[in-house]
């Protein structure tokens, strides 16, 4: 893998986002506007939004990433465009890296917009410091952003990538802890959800909003980086470089 090759990579698809309006939007707006109706929803319910906004703030990224990421790279490889990528010097792994380096700092820009709105405008209280969350947020769309990639290698077509949600996705919803504490889970629910990344990502993001400090933030967030890398090395090994 080379550093100077992987950030060319970052900066074309940079660029590529630029002159992608709806993309733009999606990203770096679409988490806010529903993390603002969700408050909405909640409005009329006291320490309702303070209790499950946090939570948002890990899936909605997570989601839109994951989304954005697989679609993009699948157009990439039907297009030819990853093909002729291919006939340079630039490696699987070159390719992967700057897709996580864009979209990395897309994360980071859509964390500073949606952790901003969710505190300023709609009253998120958090105990722990801002920073934390916005970096639980990040992490959390890298996530979105590895397993995207990863799921785009077994897609033919955009369809088949977004079919992939039902999979990756939903039982990560169902058991992570959004719906219910998962410690009140029954026995194997609750042991599956230890095996599911998103769980990790909700108790950071709850971490922070209760102001926990230590083991209790670190342990979630090493886990979701160790996921995201082993996501992304998979991604690496598993891209092709057309669609049959």
């Amino acid at each position: 893998m080379n550093l100077s090759r992987s950030c060319s990579t970052a900066g074309r698809v940079l660029r590529q986002l630029s002159h992608d309006p709806r993309s733009i939007a999606l990203l770096l707006l679409m988490p806010s506007l529903l993390v603002g109706l969700f408050a909405w929803l909640f409005d009329a319910q006291p320490g309702a939004f303070s209790r499950l906004g946090g939570p948002m703030l890990a899936l909605f990224p997570f989601i839109l990433m994951f989304i954005i990421t697989s679609v993009t790279t699948l157009r990439e490889r039907r297009s030819g465009t990853l093909e002729r990528l291919m006939t340079t010097p630039l490696g699987k792994g070159d390719f992967i890296v700057g897709y996580a380096l864009a979209f990395g700092l897309a994360a980071t820009v859509q964390a500073v917009i949606t952790v901003g709105f969710a505190v300023i405008v709609c009253g998120l209280e958090v105990s722990g410091p801002l920073w934390q969350l916005g970096l639980v947020a990040v992490v959390d769309a890298l996530l979105g952003t590895g397993l995207g990639l990863l799921a785009s290698a077994f897609a033919r077509t955009e369809f088949q990538a977004v079919q992939f949600m039902p999979v990756l996705v939903f039982p990560q919803i169902l058991l992570g802890g959004l719906l219910m504490p998962r410690d009140q889970m029954p026995d194997a629910l609750h042991t599956i959800s230890d095996w599911l990344p998103l769980s990790y990502a909700i108790d950071a993001v709850n971490a922070v909003t209760r102001g926990d400090e230590g083991w209790d933030l670190g342990r979630p967030l090493i886990v979701i980086a160790a996921v995201t890398l082993v996501a992304l090395g998979l991604a690496a090994l598993t891209l092709r470089r057309r669609t049959p």
